[in-house]
């Protein structure tokens, strides 16, 4: 009987001991966790920063969300009670250590947690090592960044452990590099390692690299200084030739919108030798279409506002092809034969048209936008490319390729080339040229309003849109050769890929001033363009 007794104050004795042991990692927790919050209360940027570090290394789990907060400026905490809350507007407070509503607490008594530079480090730095871990592969990815931006030697056994458990290649790569950096920069690291190291490193073109490449190389001599520069500046001899075909993109970029913007002014302008001061209009025109487009969609079936731009390419070539035949029929076709009375008219008219779209839709700058598949950007080698310049691009050469095959495999195209070659002879051949005047003149400006669907996502839908291209798309024409659709396209490329490569050194004003000179100058010697047309316009 007394051994049965003992035996159960024995178990009784063990459990109780094993209850203490597991109640005591949770006791110390919480105490850990008060002492940690504490230090936030103090409003002082020592304690700030410290309490960031002790906060990422606790295993408290609203860690991450308190952090956050403090990043976000949404740490408060209450000077007379010492407690943390994290605060939102419009929202209740929460209590940062549980989480729960805290409805007792006054909004009004709060102050919030400062932060400066040194702390701001420590919270990127923070931030990383919570989120090494995750099982998101987003949140690793980001966390590693900021870990090799952070680049904090205390940081580094998560690093390795976090390095050791990745099975995604890429995340792996980043977790390698900011390893390398934290070795590179550790005084007391052997050379052999920070040789390594510089290796791994310069695997990640960027200019922070190159800057980590020159921390290195000051901190070191010998072969790890020499190291480090070799590296740096191959490192920045790759950077210049990236630099140089984003150049070249940002070029393309802009001569397809400067293609998309002259290649109907260069049917207008070919066929009836018309001087179209109001063409910007039609590309305003075109734009503010795909604005009311994208407006009765959004209020009809908002379900189809990705798709809104798919409606709006025919619907702007109609409304402005529409507008262009009615402005040939009552103006243009009165004018032919008289340039500066044309160009006097269409200059009119494009005011009349400004005028218009203000007392309709204001002033005001109108919001397209953007579809999902035109929206980001991503990166290929060091060219840094956006969804929506590119598919821009794809676009007018969709629209340029269209063009041609209606210019070449069609009746109308025949005629419209006929007129273009020789007005008299086609007319003896009985061709209706004055309805070829007409449905060209309309094809013009139709095209000009596709050109506004495109414009529409990289610029702003004003009444002035259209001013911002009216003479550089003359400048299109005339440097490529009248009426050309060839000579439009490489033109409208030569001058993009110009523009953006004399800009950084001209500047932009002086950079087209530039381009204007080399143009008149260019045009005293060829007065018909790159690509001449034979024909009428030879004849006259």
């Amino acid at each position: 009987m007394k051994s049965a007794v003992r035996g159960l104050r024995g178990l009784a004795l063990i459990l109780g001991m094993a209850a203490a042991l597991l109640a005591a990692p949770g006791s110390a927790l919480a105490d850990a966790a008060d002492d940690i919050l504490a230090r936030f209360a103090t409003d002082r940027f020592a304690d700030t920063e410290k309490a960031i570090a002790d906060l990422a290394g606790s295993g408290l789990p609203s860690a991450s969300a308190i952090l956050e907060a403090l990043a976000a400026n949404k740490l408060l905490f209450d000077p007379q009670e010492r407690k943390i809350y994290i605060g939102a507007e419009g929202a209740p407070l929460i209590d940062a250590k549980t989480g729960a509503k805290a409805d007792a607490a006054d909004a009004a008594a709060m102050k919030r947690v400062r932060t400066n530079n040194a702390v701001r480090t420590a919270l990127q730095a923070a931030q990383g090592a919570l989120g090494l871990t995750s099982p998101d592969p987003v949140k690793r990815r980001s966390a590693a960044e900021a870990v090799y931006k952070a680049r904090d030697p205390a940081q580094r056994a998560g690093v390795e452990a976090a390095l050791a458990a990745e099975k995604d290649p890429q995340i792996r790569d980043i977790f390698s590099q900011a390893r390398a950096a934290m070795i590179a920069l550790d005084a007391q690291a052997p050379d052999a390692q920070k040789l390594e190291a510089i290796d791994v490193i310069r695997a990640r073109a960027s200019r922070d690299t190159i800057s980590l490449l020159s921390a290195v190389a000051n901190a070191n001599k010998d072969r790890v200084k020499a190291a480090a520069e070799e590296a740096s500046a191959a490192l920045q001899a790759r950077q210049a030739l990236w630099s140089h075909v984003q150049n070249i993109w940002y070029g393309l970029s802009l001569g397809s919108v400067l293609l998309l913007a002259a290649i109907g002014l260069a049917i207008t302008f070919g066929v009836m030798g018309v001087i179209n001061m109001a063409h910007g209009e039609m590309v305003m025109i075109g734009a503010y279409t795909t604005f009311v487009t994208q407006e009765w969609i959004r209020t009809h079936n908002p379900a189809l506002l990705d798709y809104s731009l798919l409606f709006a390419v025919p619907l702007a070539f109609l409304v402005t092809g529409a507008v262009g035949v009615a402005v040939e029929r009552s103006i243009i076709r009165f004018l032919y034969g008289r340039p500066l009375e044309t160009l006097l008219a269409t200059f009119g008219l494009s005011l009349i048209l400004q005028q218009a779209v203000r007392t309709i839709f204001g002033a005001n700058n109108r919001e397209v936008s953007a579809p999902a598949f035109m929206s980001g950007s991503f990166e290929w080698g060091g060219l840094a490319i956006t969804s929506g310049r590119m598919w821009i691009i794809v676009f007018a050469l969709l629209v340029f390729t269209a063009l041609q095959l209606l210019l070449r495999a069609t009746p109308f195209g025949l005629r419209m080339r006929a007129v273009t070659q020789n007005r008299r002879m086609a007319s003896a051949m009985g061709i209706d040229t004055n309805r070829v005047d007409a449905l060209a003149f309309g094809l013009g400006s139709g095209i000009a309003g596709v050109a506004g669907v495109a414009l529409s996502q990289i610029d702003n839908v004003s009444p002035n849109l259209g001013q911002s291209y009216i003479i550089d798309s003359f400048m299109v024409v005339v440097f490529g050769g009248v009426g050309n659709l060839w000579g439009t396209l490489v033109a409208g490329l030569t001058l993009g890929v110009a523009n953006k490569f004399l800009e950084p050194f001209a500047g932009a004003v002086l950079g087209k001033i530039a381009l204007l000179v080399f143009i008149i100058l260019f045009i005293q010697k060829r007065p018909r363009g790159l690509f001449a047309l034979k024909g009428r316009s030879v004849e006259a």
